[in-house]
């Protein structure tokens, strides 16, 4: 799953004011900056026997997460990989940048400009480009 989504910073507000040391919505390499959906390899065997992962899928367990962390999504898994990712990264590999390129600018002009860099940054090949906010895809 592939891991800089900045929105997440955003989503994370009231999470992050209550606990100013949290990795919680940080940048990588070192934050948690939650997950976009967009390319997503997932070990269905693995997540079967997870007694972790299947404790995390009670009702109870995610509304005990969306209450620590404040969470009001509205995307789906990407939201519960992402809700799961801020409790529990173990369960995770992260793809990097280049498997899922986003394109999208839109934090950068709306707040985040002073750390939008960190999110955006992305090193190497692109093996797939993210138009995401309707922007357009390279050529190349």
């Amino acid at each position: 799953m592939e891991g800089r989504c900045g929105a997440n910073r955003h989503t994370f507000w009231q999470y992050r004011r209550e606990n100013p040391h949290t990795k919680v919505g940080d940048p990588p390499p070192d934050g948690l900056p939650g997950f976009n959906s967009g390319v997503l390899l997932l070990d269905l065997e693995a997540m079967r026997r997870s007694p972790l992962y299947n404790r995390l899928l009670e009702p109870a367990a995610l509304q005990e997460l969306t209450e620590k962390y404040h969470f009001k999504g509205h995307l789906g898994d990407q939201d519960f990989f992402t809700l799961v990712g801020m409790e529990h990264p173990e369960l995770f590999h992260v793809l990097d940048c280049t498997w899922n390129r986003q394109l999208c600018t839109w934090w950068k002009d709306h707040g985040y400009s002073d750390v939008f860099h960190h999110y955006y940054a992305c090193e190497g090949p692109v093996k797939i480009y993210h138009g995401n906010c309707n922007t357009p895809i390279p050529d190349d």
